[in-house]
């Protein structure tokens, strides 16, 4: 049975939670730990870019900028954060 790209979505999302402020990953990472966590034929390069798609369109990711383009889950404003 073939992952979904909501499949894929969530597993991305879960990592760079996981990762959050320890590591940045940029698209072609992410794609490399799909292949990896689904297999070649299940989690192909258009099925990452249509998943990553949906995280940044969806609000759940954001890119961020520093000396390459990262995906990272969004900032909180200082003041919602409390401090």
């Amino acid at each position: 049975m073939p992952v979904t790209t909501e499949a894929i979505a969530d597993a991305m999302y879960a990592m760079v939670k996981e990762y959050q402020g320890k590591k940045k990953f940029k698209a072609g990472d992410l794609t490399k730990a799909m292949k990896q966590q689904f297999g070649e034929a299940d989690a192909d390069k258009a099925a990452c870019k249509a998943a990553i798609r949906s995280l940044i369109d969806s609000g759940r990711c954001v890119y961020t900028y520093f000396g390459g383009s990262f995906i990272e889950i969004p900032h909180e404003e200082g003041a919602a954060s409390g401090g």
